[in-house]
Formats: structure tokens, sequence, C-alpha cells
């Protein structure tokens, strides 16, 4: 059964799509770029980049399509797209957090130390989002992170972030979605509070085949995952799980529908919301304290290094 929805006009939008290059991410710009969005798209393989702009072009013909260099594992990269944006001084008025990194075998680490999940899914957008606040705040964005069913699984490891003590691979994937969410949370919370006219919401794919649990050289992974053999099984048949373009409509959705909501979390409503259209869900018990949601917002700024007094 073909699952879509319809996005609105968005002509005269600029929107950024973190992990537009690829999978879930590059069918989320495409469907922007077909409504009219002037889209952005930080990449850190640039070859890549430049034949996800082909493809796109290739279905969009008049799409408006500006790559630019981004390494999520790097706050100085982070700082250096921040700074360019800024130069440029055009706001913002969509941004997808959706780049990730899931569950490398052996503990590695980001540039600048952290554990590479939490410093590439968590930290690395924590930092793209402040540095990019007055561009959002100009734009009255919509900001949609996407987290995982894994931030329904597991907490925060509080006294040790960065595993390393011990390291389990899901575990330390599902703290970085959970801290990803909650922060996403609070930046709703703090824009609602301090007139930043922004609206952050959260979004979760489901289970699809994607890139995430394929093989992966770079973080050590030499070939598939049994469970994305399983999940490719199941997908081809239309059974549970969706497909890689109806894991890309809850953050569509949760990006562009006027009825979406900041501090709402939105994925797909079939059996286990594994698959299926995208609807509204109950948000993670994991992502429902707002103690824990400041928490990991004054931590997360400090970890990441772009504490203000204006936030």
């Amino acid at each position: 059964m073909n699952i879509d929805i319809s996005i609105p006009d968005l002509h005269g939008r600029r929107a950024i799509v973190t992990g537009g290059s690829d999978g879930i991410g590059l069918r989320i710009a495409t469907r922007l770029a077909r409504a009219g969005a002037e889209l952005v798209l930080p990449v850190r393989n640039m070859r890549k980049g430049e034949a996800a702009a082909d493809g796109i072009r290739s279905q969009v013909p008049d799409a408006d399509i500006t790559l630019a260099s981004l390494d999520l594992s790097s706050l100085a990269s982070v700082a250096a797209l921040g700074e360019e944006l800024n130069n440029d001084g055009r706001p913002i008025h969509l941004l997808i957090n959706n780049a990730g990194v899931m569950t490398p075998p052996e503990r590695q680490t980001t540039d600048d130390g952290f554990e590479l999940q939490f410093g590439t899914n968590h930290l690395g957008h924590v930092a793209l989002m402040v540095h990019l606040l007055p561009l959002l705040t100009a734009g009255s964005a919509r900001v949609t992170s996407q987290i995982s069913i894994a931030a329904d699984e597991r907490s925060i490891n509080w006294s040790d972030l960065n595993w390393e003590r011990s390291y389990n691979g899901m575990h330390a994937y599902s703290q970085s979605k959970i801290a990803f969410g909650l922060f996403g949370l609070e930046l709703d919370r703090r824009s609602a509070a301090a007139g930043w006219g922004i609206t952050s919401n959260l979004s979760h794919p489901g289970i699809a085949p994607t890139s995430l649990l394929s093989a992966r050289p770079e973080i050590g992974r030499s070939g598939d995952t049994l469970g994305v053999r399983v999940i490719r099984w199941l997908s081809e048949r239309g059974l549970i799980v969706g497909t890689p373009d109806s894991a890309s409509l809850p953050a569509l959705y949760a990006a562009t529908a006027p009825d979406a909501a900041g501090r709402r979390l939105y994925g797909p409503k079939g059996i286990g919301h594994l698959g299926g259209a995208p609807a509204e869900q109950k948000l993670y018990s994991r992502l429902r304290s707002e103690e824990e949601a400041a928490r990991i917002w004054r931590v997360s700024l400090e970890m990441a290094g772009v504490t203000s007094a204006s936030i």
C-alpha cells in the first residue's frame, strides 16, 4: 500500500536537512524541494552530496539546492557552518535534524573526544541549533529533531555520559536519542518563554531498511547486520515495518503540516509504531520529565561549548 501525505507550498521558505545525502534524509530533502523550498544540504562527503543534489534535480528540475560542508562529529565544523550561514544572514524557516550514526561495534569518539553517538547524534545537532538560533528566530522556524523508538528504552547514563567506564552500543544509541529528544522539547519551552518564535517538535521514522544498520566500514562494521537483513525482508513484503519512503513521512509531517505543534512527537501509526502513516504519538516516558530536559539542556550546552547568556 502506498502511504503518502500532502506537503504545503514551501516557495520562499529556506530549509536545512542534515543527513540529506542518502536514505530517509534524501527522501525528506527531495519532497521539500518538490514543494518549492530553498534547500540547504550540509554534508560530510561533498561528492556524495553532489550526487544527491543531482538526483533531486533529476526529479525536480527547478530545485534550488545549496550544498554546505558539515561533519557533526566535529564542533569546529559545526561552528564553521554556523558562521557561514550567519554571514549570509538569510532566515531559516525549517530545520530537520535527521543525521545520525548507530551502534558502532566498539566505542569510538568524535574529534572532540565525545562518545561517537552522543557527540554526533546529540551534541553536534545541539551546537548547530545554537549557532543558527538568530536565523531560526528570524524565520520563526519549525525545528524537527529525528529521534528513534530506541528513545523509549533504557536511560541517560548521567554518571558516565561518554561511556568511558563501559560501552554498550545500543545503550549508548538510546541515550543519544533520549538526550536529543529532551533537548528538542526544551528548545520549544525556552522559545515560548523567551519569545524566539521557534516551534520545536520530534519525529521518529519507525523501522525501515536504511544505511544505519548496514555495512559501515568507517565505524567498524564490515557487513550488514542481521537486523537490517530481516528489516529488508519484511519491508519488501509490506510486513509490519516501513519503507524508506514511508519512514520519511513523520519528519515531513512534523516539519510542514499546519497542525503539527511544538513539544509533540510524530511517528508511524501502524503496529508497534514500526510502519504506517504518520500521526501524533504519546511522548515516550523517558521524554516527559521537564527537570531532566532542563538538565540535559545545561549539560549539553556546556559540553558543546555553546553556552551564552542569551539562551
